[in-house]
């Protein structure tokens, strides 16, 4: 397979996991996190680490903006509920094998 194929690929597959998330607002962020390690806003920090990269002017804001496909404060506002004690505990556990 060829570079640039590869790269369409790959761009294809980063739209479906955003489509994705996007479209499950009822899976939190750290469900995500303590079950995969990564969460929307690890995504959208990389996306703006492979925007500056390129020497790009994107800020975290548009970055999240990007993932989350409205605002953070917005999303915040519309899908995020107060985490259970169950889901800080496993944070806690989980979060040690994380950087």
């Amino acid at each position: 397979m060829d570079q640039k194929t590869q790269t369409e690929l790959e761009a294809a597959a980063f739209r479906r996991l955003v489509s994705h998330l996007r479209e499950r607002t009822d899976v939190q962020n750290i469900d995500l996190m303590n079950l995969s390690g990564f969460c929307r806003n690890c995504l959208s920090k990389w996306y703006l680490a492979a925007a500056e990269e390129r020497g790009l002017d994107l800020d975290y804001d548009a970055a999240r903006e990007t993932v989350y496909g409205m605002p953070y404060s917005e999303w915040k506002s519309k899908h995020q509920t107060e985490a259970t004690p169950e889901q800080k505990a496993a944070f806690e556990v989980s979060h040690k094998h994380h950087s």
